[in-house]
């Protein structure tokens, strides 16, 4: 019966994954390589900087928080708390997933992904591309590899306030005027990938081992990453809603 459950998560994780992949692929073809996916993450750019200068000293605490060493020292002090744990696979695979994330966002942002210019007014901030956010993807990964490795009793405290932090830090993005509402969106998608993708290894590297700790198992951690993985999905889908009309 467990090996049955294990298959099911496995397999449930694997389309997650695929899900995710392929919603970023929609994301970068609609958002950047159509005119009017163009148009309306720029509208909505635009009605982000309502209000930037009463809002300047916060938005620059939030995005000088996240810097190279910052990342580092979060991904290192997460690979200890597993390991201190005794939680080996959790250790690697947490900082695979920190790791992983990071980079791929750096790749597709500055080698991959190119934003064709179809001569729109308004749709251009002054970056031939900005896909994806690289402190979105930062945010996001520390927090759903942090929920990872923590025992359960603080998991969920965590993921609360990890996905407002995220949160804030996309809106923040906007507000300075460095990042399009999809750039955030497409940072959650490939965090969520990578978690998905964790999280199948785990169950995988488990399959043929008894269940240790039943109050702190693997199953239940996939269970808040799908949780978290699903709020930041719906605030990043909310932030790219109906543009607001800014003359």
């Amino acid at each position: 019966m467990m090996r049955l459950v294990r298959g099911l998560v496995a397999g449930w994780l694997l389309l997650l994954a695929f899900s995710q992949v392929v919603g970023l692929a929609l994301v970068w073809w609609i958002f950047i390589r159509t005119p009017r996916g163009q148009v309306l993450d720029a509208s909505v750019l635009r009605a982000s900087t309502i209000g930037r200068s009463q809002v300047e000293d916060l938005v620059n605490l939030i995005l000088n928080a996240v810097t190279v060493v910052s990342l580092v020292v979060a991904t290192v002090a997460i690979g200890f708390v597993a390991v201190a744990r005794r939680r080996y696979r959790l250790a690697v695979v947490a900082t695979l997933l920190v790791v992983g994330a990071n980079v791929t966002s750096q790749v597709l942002k500055r080698f991959l992904i190119e934003r064709p210019d179809f001569d729109i007014a308004g749709t251009n901030i002054g970056a031939p591309n900005s896909m994806p956010s690289g402190h979105v993807t930062v945010a996001a990964a520390i927090t759903v590899a942090a929920v990872l490795v923590l025992p359960s009793r603080l998991s969920s405290p965590t993921a609360v306030v990890g996905a407002a932090y995220t949160a804030l830090t996309g809106i923040a993005t906007l507000s300075a005027g460095w990042h399009r509402p999809s750039d955030a969106l497409a940072s959650l998608l490939i965090v969520g990938s990578w978690a998905a993708g964790g999280g199948y290894l785990l169950v995988v590297a488990q399959r043929n081992q008894p269940v240790s700790e039943p109050a702190d198992s693997h199953h239940r951690t996939v269970a808040i990453l799908a949780l978290v993985g699903g709020s930041l999905l719906a605030v990043a889908v909310l932030a790219t809603g109906p543009p607001t009309r800014v003359n």
